[in-house]
């Protein structure tokens, strides 16, 4: 839960970044907005006025049934990417070609190149860390298990590809067209970059690719972030939260806190990495695929999930091993002075995490075994009893 109500706020100030945008492309003036919130809240009127008004605009879209949801992201699937590829060959028309992009020197050799090619891996993985966990949130809604895992094992690997490389080309165009390199898509189209004297048509270029940027957000806030948290709110008041409900409960934490947020996300993998490999070491090596439906719901004492006063003891201690492994190199990332062999674990800290925190919990349910295992693979067959009619009622509730 705290993982999406991080990755939330991050991801509604990002969106508020794009509105700013859209609206400094119609209006210049709103750059020029004066500032009267206190520089120690470390936001600005202009950055506080944009991040509200993406707050807003994400308040309709949650409002809708997740299985009618679905239109919104079909718009996005064609015109968020319509938009960066615009964005792309605008900046390789700008930069004279791919050629002049192509052509700069390496700035890092070795072990630095191979370093920065790894956390560069790493960040984007980070980036992915938190729908890895709330993942079962939405294929559950498939009809059939291989209606989910095909799609996303070929669309999530292709698909951050592509947006990389195109990112990639994109910045680096900036160091041929403005002598620096800048990685924020949104300042190379702000003030000083691509916004400095354009054109009217440059600037509702400008305006819709912003435009796309923010739908994309919006999508992402949806689909990763907040449906999940409205899901979980909803597991755990039920009598009081509809996903619905809980997906506005989470936008009301996001608003104070945001900014803030956004210091230490980076490193937050670390965190998200040790319950991955908790979850996949307990489905995959521990339960072989076993689990028992009825037990799953049951909140008696003697029940096969009810842990040690409710509590599983095997999963928070390998969860706080698989922090351990990096949490001194955690402290270098935000400026502590540390050991390097702490740093290059750091660097790797999602793996780390990951492989201590599952071998750990493998360990400990080996030494002190847990009840609703199985010895061999006993994955428990997917089988729909509803009739057609049934599940059509389920999807319009």
């Amino acid at each position: 839960m705290r993982s999406l109500l991080t990755t939330y706020e991050k991801n509604t100030y990002l969106g508020g970044e794009c509105e700013t945008l859209m609206i400094a492309a119609i209006w210049p003036s709103y750059n020029d907005l004066p500032n009267t919130i206190p520089t120690s809240s470390g936001v600005t009127t202009k950055q506080f006025v944009s991040f509200l008004v993406f707050w807003l605009l994400s308040l309709p879209a949650l409002w809708f049934p997740i299985n009618k949801v679905r239109h919104l992201f079909t718009v996005k699937a064609y015109f968020s990417p319509a938009c960066a590829i615009v964005f792309f060959a605008w900046a390789i028309a700008r930069a004279h070609g791919l050629g002049p992009i192509t052509d700069q020197s390496n700035h890092a050799h070795g072990s630095d190149l191979a370093w920065a090619f790894v956390k560069s891996i790493m960040n984007c993985i980070a980036n992915f860390a938190a729908l890895v966990i709330n993942n079962p949130d939405f294929p559950r809604y498939a009809r059939d298990p291989k209606d989910a895992l095909w799609p996303q094992l070929i669309t999530i690997p292709v698909g951050f590809a592509i947006t990389s490389f195109i990112g990639l080309i994109v910045s680096s165009s900036s160091s041929v067209i403005f002598g620096q390199a800048v990685w924020n898509p949104l300042t190379l189209l702000g003030i000083g970059m691509f916004l400095q004297d354009a054109s009217s048509v440059e600037r509702f270029g400008i305006f819709v690719i912003a435009a796309g940027f923010t739908l994309a957000q919006l999508g992402t806030n949806i689909v990763a972030n907040s449906m999940s948290a409205g899901t979980n709110l909803t597991a755990l008041l039920p009598r009081f939260c509809m996903i619905q409900r809980g997906d506005i409960g989470v936008q009301q934490s996001v608003l104070p806190y945001a900014l803030k947020f956004t210091l230490y996300l980076s490193a937050y993998s670390v965190f998200l990495s040790a319950i991955a490999g908790v979850m996949a070491s307990d489905y995959y090596l521990v339960r072989r695929g076993f689990l028992d439906m009825q037990a799953l719901y049951s909140a008696k004492r003697d029940g096969l999930y009810y842990g040690t006063f409710g509590v599983s003891w095997h999963g928070y201690a390998a969860y706080i091993c698989g922090i351990l492994i990096s949490i001194v190199g955690f402290a270098g990332a935000v400026g502590v002075n540390v050991p390097m062999g702490a740093k290059y674990i750091y660097n790797i800290n999602y793996f780390s995490g990951f492989i201590v925190s599952g071998v750990v919990y493998w360990t400990l349910a080996w030494m002190v075994p847990i009840p609703g295992t199985s010895e061999i693979w006993n994955e428990v067959p997917y089988e729909s009893h509803m009739s057609e009619t049934e599940e059509k009622k389920v999807e319009d509730v």
